[in-house]
Formats: C-alpha cells, sequence, structure tokens
C-alpha cells in the first residue's frame, strides 16, 4: 500500500503533461482566426503605448519589424497573476474569481518550493544549512497555507454564486458545480489533513525528496500520518489529472487567445505563411443557413467573399 502515493504521483505529473501538451496541439492545429486589428499590440514595443503600429510606416514590408517581448511580459504577468482584463470588465466576479486563482498560484508555487529543497538536497545538500533552510520552510508553509486558504475561500465564493444568481442561471451546467465541489473537497481535506499531521510540512516535503530520488521503498511518514497523508496526495493527484481533461485547462486557450487572436499583427505578405494559411481557410465550405450566407454547404469562404451579396428585407 505505501507505494500507492508514489504510483499516482508520477501517473498523474505524466497524464497531466501529457493531456495539457494535446490540448496546446489541438489549439495550435486550428484555423487561422479573423484578425481583431485592435491596437495597441503589446509586443509593438514604443509604438504600444499610444496605440501605434509598424502600418504607420511607409513602405512597411520593406523594413524590419519591432518585437518586444518585454511589452508582451508586461502585459501578460499582471492579468495572469491579478486577471486585470476581469477585474476592469467584471469586478463583482473577480472578487471571487481572484482569490481562487491566485491561490492555485500560491500552492503551486509551494509544491515548486518542495521540489526546489528536494533538488538542493539532491545536489548541493550544504546549501540547505543554517538561515537559508529556514527561509525555505517558511516559503513553503506560507504559500502553502495561505495558497489553500485563497484557494478555498475563492472556490466556495464562486459556488455560491453559481447557486444563486439569477444572471448566471443559463450559464451555470452541472459540471461547473462539480468542478468548484471537487476543488473544495480536495483542497479542504488537504487543508485539514496539514493542520492535524504535518504543520509544517515537512513530510510532504520529504516525500516529494523521494520523488525525485525515487525512493519508492517506504513512505517518510507512518500510523496516522501515513493515512491522512496518502489520502491527500491520492486526492491531490486525481485533482491534477482531472484539470486539463475539463474546460478549466482554459490557461492553454487563453495563451492562443491573445497570442493568436488578439496580439497576431503578422503581415500577409505573398509566398508567406499566412498566405497559404488564409487560402486554406477560404476553400472551406459554409454551411450558414442564414439568407445574406447563402452557403449550403456548397459555397466555400473564397466564394462567398468574392460573390455579390444579396440584400434581404
Amino acid at each position: 500500500m505505501h507505494v500507492l502515493p508514489y504510483i499516482a504521483a508520477y501517473g498523474a505529473i505524466l497524464i497531466f503533461l501529457i493531456a495539457v501538451a494535446w490540448r496546446f496541439r489541438m489549439w495550435a492545429k486550428m484555423p487561422i482566426h479573423v484578425r481583431w486589428e485592435l491596437y495597441p499590440v503589446a509586443h509593438e514595443g514604443k509604438r504600444a503605448s499610444y496605440g501605434g503600429s509598424y502600418l504607420e510606416e511607409s513602405e512597411w514590408w520593406k523594413k524590419p519589424r519591432e518585437f518586444s517581448l518585454i511589452g508582451e511580459l508586461k502585459a501578460m504577468i499582471p492579468e495572469i497573476l491579478f486577471l486585470v482584463a476581469l477585474k476592469e470588465n467584471n469586478p463583482k466576479l473577480w472578487k471571487k474569481s481572484f482569490p481562487f486563482h491566485f491561490g492555485l498560484y500560491l500552492t503551486a508555487g509551494c509544491v515548486g518550493l518542495m521540489f526546489f529543497a528536494g533538488l538542493l538536497r539532491l545536489a548541493a545538500p550544504s546549501l540547505l544549512g543554517g538561515g537559508f533552510s529556514a527561509l525555505l520552510s517558511y516559503g513553503i508553509m506560507i504559500c502553502g497555507y495561505l495558497g489553500l486558504s485563497l484557494a478555498l475561500f475563492g472556490a466556495f465564493g464562486l459556488l455560491q454564486r453559481r447557486l444563486n444568481d439569477p444572471d448566471l442561471k443559463d450559464f451555470t451546467t452541472p459540471a461547473d458545480i462539480f468542478n468548484l465541489g471537487f476543488f473544495l473537497a480536495v483542497f479542504g481535506w488537504t487543508l485539514l489533513s496539514i493542520i492535524l499531521v504535518d504543520r509544517d510540512f515537512s513530510s510532504i516535503t520529504a516525500f516529494v525528496y523521494h520523488l525525485i530520488t525515487f525512493q519508492t521503498a517506504a513512505l517518510p511518514f507512518a500510523g496516522i500520518n501515513a493515512l491522512f497523508l496518502s489520502i491527500t496526495i491520492i486526492s491531490l493527484c486525481a485533482l491534477l489529472v482531472y484539470i486539463p481533461m475539463t474546460h478549466m485547462s482554459h490557461f492553454v486557450g487563453k495563451y492562443f487567445a491573445y497570442h493568436s487572436i488578439r496580439w497576431d499583427d503578422e503581415p500577409n505578405l505573398a509566398g508567406g505563411p499566412k498566405e497559404k494559411a488564409i487560402h486554406e481557410v477560404l476553400g472551406r465550405k459554409v454551411s450558414w443557413a442564414a439568407p445574406h450566407i447563402r452557403g449550403g454547404g456548397k459555397k466555400t469562404w473564397g466564394d462567398l467573399a468574392t460573390e455579390e451579396q444579396v440584400n434581404e428585407k
């Protein structure tokens, strides 16, 4: 029985990585999106400050384009960490969603610090002596307790809003309720078990070290600790596997929404990759039933874009 948490952990990590990679591949293979033409584009560098673009230049197609990774990061990091767009457009929802997401980030940071501690213990154990070891331990505890608490608070708030807000009635499915309930159950049990049997996160940190070194002969905890922490590890692994299988993997879609739709300003030059992608889309059949389209599943987008449209009253 002692190997079950190890099997669950290795399997969950592998499945999560495969599922996320599959999601990326699925989005990457989708047809090119209609360009938004909304400025500023974050990677425009200096021009982004006033909403400009490379199209300001005469004969812009003959000149090298400026690309600012720092500009993208300045837009992406606040959006990822603090959900800036949600706060601006729906502050009521942001008050529930922000603590949930930020709690998840802190919880992931806690696990990351555990792996970092394990790698240091393996590669440079001398660095773990004295004050640095204590600082790392405090970092793990702060991220762990604060992350789990914020995520629970946010998940409860989001669930309450789903159940009680009439504006969300038509957009709430049983899966939405189950997802939030799953988070509440797993994170609630995790926080309870940590408080009861592993207040300084030392046992879980030791387990992570065993994962890194493939020391699966025995758990680094015993007795009631083994029962509580084994259930905790297995339930967290189940959640890790579940997330990319559902729409909760929207972090992948959000990446493409920004980089392939909002910020895609790659010019369509003769013989370039954009020209080929656009021709592929124009060759797709249109099955829309709207009278102003008249696709009928026979005409292509190219046909509809070049023929005279009929106005019906």
